[in-house]
């Protein structure tokens, strides 16, 4: 193979999960915590979607689906360190 075409070097998986998710950086903590942020804002999409035509309704439910996307950001981007604070609390 020409080494110019070499675009990432091998890594060896042989121990299945674990390894993927080394490779990309993620544990199982911070692969649930990225799943439930992915569910907080699909449910702010949802409140979103169903705004009434009431213009101070709208404005009070849009409010809310915005806030609650917000916290699914912070929950994405940061929620691993929020959490990891938690479990290794010394007693």
């Amino acid at each position: 193979m020409n080494k110019s075409l070499l675009l990432a070097k091998p890594v060896d998986m042989s121990t299945g999960f674990k390894d993927f998710f080394d490779s990309i950086s993620l544990t199982g903590a911070g692969l649930v915590t990225k799943g439930i942020a992915a569910v907080i804002a699909v449910i702010a999409l949802g409140m979103l979607l169903k705004t009434s035509s009431d213009p101070k309704g709208a404005l009070r439910k849009g409010v809310a689906a915005v806030g609650t996307l917000a916290v699914a950001v912070v929950l994405a981007l940061y929620g691993d360190t929020l959490f990891s604070t938690v479990t290794q609390a010394k007693g």
